[in-house]
């Protein structure tokens, strides 16, 4: 992995150079800080709105892995408030004195924007739930332990993107935070192995989202039954009061109940 992490950070030193030589500073600051010798990059794509894995931890030697997966507005020019979400949960699980745990950064899609009509169809989920599941497969070949467990924890539209690979993923867990709905009416029909949790911030505006799927002009819009309601069938954690932004805010509950179920420690998880 080491060959692929270097490989990367020259990918990224070259597109911070394009990017400047183009007069975009802030991509190019942005690209030049995945470029530092101390970033693990497992791939980077500095086309478009951009692309990066990063990994915080030992993968190769990780009993627990958690794959962070983004909603909308996340691209590498705001990369780092998602890389901030990611490192949070590392030190908690370093906090806990787990060292054999490794977080994974997953901007591996094209997300849409909050403000746009991509938002509120499965458009991009279809489109990245290949790479995902494709990517979880990967996972599991550079894990050196076959009973390693892998937690996808997903944020937002990134949990439709979750939804969308669900079936067929190897994964132990897999969290739907804020979501806005799946398209599934319920945890069952998304046809996987894993268990499937939900939680939600008391202050958390998708709450008021309505929870609806309709067929407009021939494109459905909207991703139905609310992860949260209990005819869902999900595993519903506590989230505490925190809005749409904060479930991985250090000292919060939901950051607490992200790291039990990461660990595997079910039965301390505090239920909604």
């Amino acid at each position: 992995m080491n060959n692929a992490y270097a490989a990367n950070r020259a990918n990224a030193a070259e597109a911070s150079r394009m990017a400047a030589a183009h007069g975009d500073t802030h991509r190019a600051a942005a690209d030049r800080s995945l470029a530092t010798p101390t970033r693990h990059l497992l791939r980077f794509d500095g086309r478009g709105e951009g692309q990066v894995t990063e990994v915080f931890g030992d993968l190769a030697h990780a009993d627990h892995i958690a794959v962070l997966v983004p909603g909308s507005d996340t691209s590498l020019d705001t990369y780092a408030r998602f890389r901030a979400e990611a490192t949070a949960l590392q030190h908690e699980l370093n906090r806990t004195n787990h060292s054999r745990t490794a977080v994974i950064a997953w901007l591996g899609y094209q997300t849409p924007d909050t403000i746009s009509t991509t938002v509120t169809t499965t458009g991009r989920a279809d489109q990245a739930a290949p790479q995902l599941r494709q990517f979880i497969r990967q996972l599991r070949g550079i894990a050196d332990q076959d009973d390693t467990t892998v937690s996808l924890l997903c944020h937002s539209y990134g949990s439709v993107v979750c939804a969308r690979a669900a079936t067929d993923l190897d994964a132990t867990d897999l969290v739907l935070l804020g979501s806005p709905g799946t398209g599934a009416d319920t945890a069952a029909a998304l046809h996987t192995r894993a268990r499937v949790w939900a939680a939600r911030g008391t202050d958390d505006w998708v709450a008021e989202v309505p929870h609806i799927k309709t067929d407009l002009f021939g494109t459905t819009v909207g991703f139905g039954t609310d992860p949260m309601s209990p005819s869902f069938g999900a595993n519903r954690f506590a989230a505490g009061d925190g809005g749409h932004s904060d479930y991985f805010a250090p000292g919060s509950v939901s950051l607490a109940n992200l790291t039990r179920i990461v660990l595997g420690e079910i039965s301390e998880v505090t239920r909604a």
